[in-house]
């Protein structure tokens, strides 16, 4: 309980240096923790052998069983919202069904639900119980109506309340409580800590945001608890180059960070998400790093000619090498909406293709990446030799296959 509320103060309004000298505090204690076997024996399988990968999906039908064989072969895998509700007529009853199903050709595959923690989205069969509780949304400070996002369909969580928490926390161990869900994949933290979300984009004012804040803190130390005893992970999107830290203060609540939009802005953005997510990983929590290949509505692309996407793909598997450590895993991807169009094509048109390059030997690193210049990185590894540079957006993977010997 010391350490509860340590953690909560520590998390409101603090001045930047002093957020990233508390993260830093948090993330050596957690180290310190994790040295046992015992912190991490519900972790993901993980080898150096190839490239280890991450999958993040979604689909409204059922998936085949190709699909099902080939989202087992992954150590780790988040079941995005809507998954199999055409199906099964929710995305709780949908994702725990795909669990199963997927168990069932790799029993050690971990599958996470997705959670989000502030935004309702109405695909769940418990969605009804809140039909009696309007006053649990946050309202617009203007109008005092409904404050409603993406596209103007989507109410927030009013978290400064303690029954709201609880009801989230009671639905999101349910649904864990099932022995094929192996955690929770907890969605749009930056939604709730970002300086300006909330207050601009909500239009909450800023006493209200320090009320939510902090009903956010406290929802994310009691579902950390509940799932530490129940032995099933914590993985969330709380990495973001975008808050002062990085979100380096919040993931002690985690086990892990999903990175994404690692590239959005400038390359000093990007610099900034690279330390943080090589801070992260070396004290042994999961990264799960997706990077986009192209947009799968692009259709100048050839993707039957993966020679033409060599370059892309190289640099997205040099960036991810530079961070990564024990417990990180990489996905490559034109968009995680694998449904299909009116035509019965798939709307990812790299879904169920395998890259050359992650059957290739890979090996453990021989040491952490040098940044021996501005915007270069170097790593070696076993069998392969590593240079990126971050701000022309290129790679060069030297595998030892390839290498000559004189």
């Amino acid at each position: 309980q010391v350490r509860k509320k340590r953690e909560i103060s520590e998390a409101m309004g603090q001045t930047a240096l002093s957020v990233s000298d508390s993260s830093e505090a948090l993330l050596n204690e957690d180290k310190e923790e994790s040295n046992d076997d015992e912190s991490v024996e519900n972790y993901p399988d993980f080898s150096w052998d190839t490239l280890p990968l991450y999958m993040h999906v979604r689909k409204i039908e059922s998936f085949s069983d190709e699909e099902l064989k080939f989202l087992s072969k992954f150590p780790l895998v988040t079941l995005e919202k809507t998954t199999e509700m055409g199906t099964y007529g929710s995305t709780d009853v949908g994702s725990i069904k795909s669990a199963e199903k997927i168990k069932e050709y790799n029993a050690n595959a971990k599958v996470l639900f997705y959670w989000n923690c502030i935004i309702n989205y109405t695909c769940y069969s418990f969605q009804k119980e809140l039909d009696d509780h309007e006053d649990w949304f946050l309202k617009d400070k203007t109008t005092g109506e409904d404050v409603e996002v993406h596209r103007g369909n989507r109410k927030l969580f009013d978290l400064s309340q303690p029954e709201v928490q609880k009801w989230w926390i009671d639905k999101a161990t349910g649904v864990c409580d099932h022995p094929s869900i192996d955690g929770l994949f907890i969605d749009a933290i930056t939604d709730v800590v970002s300086p300006t979300y909330l207050t601009n984009v909500a239009n909450i004012s800023d006493e209200k945001k320090t009320e939510v804040v902090k009903g956010w803190n406290e929802m994310m130390s009691d579902i950390q608890e509940a799932l530490v005893q129940k032995k099933k992970l914590k993985v969330a999107n709380v990495l973001r180059a975008l808050l002062s830290d990085s979100g380096l203060s919040y993931l002690h609540y985690f086990d892990g960070s999903y990175l994404e939009r690692f590239e959005d802005h400038d390359v000093e953005y990007l610099e900034k998400g690279i330390a943080a997510a090589q801070q992260a990983a070396q004290s042994k929590k999961i990264l799960a790093l997706t990077m986009r290949l192209c947009d799968s509505s692009d259709d100048e692309v050839d993707y039957d000619d993966m020679r033409k996407l060599q370059p892309r793909i190289d640099y997205c598997i040099g960036l991810f090498l530079i961070i990564a450590e024990k417990y990180s895993y990489l996905y490559i991807h034109d968009g995680y909406d694998v449904n299909t169009d009116s035509d019965g094509k798939c709307k990812s048109k790299v879904w169920l293709k395998r890259f050359s390059q992650y059957d290739r030997p890979l090996g453990e690193p021989l040491g952490p990446a040098e940044k021996v210049s501005n915007y270069n990185y170097t790593r070696v590894f076993e069998h392969v030799k590593v240079k990126v540079n971050i701000k022309e957006k290129r790679a060069h993977l030297s595998w030892s296959d390839d290498w000559v010997i004189v």
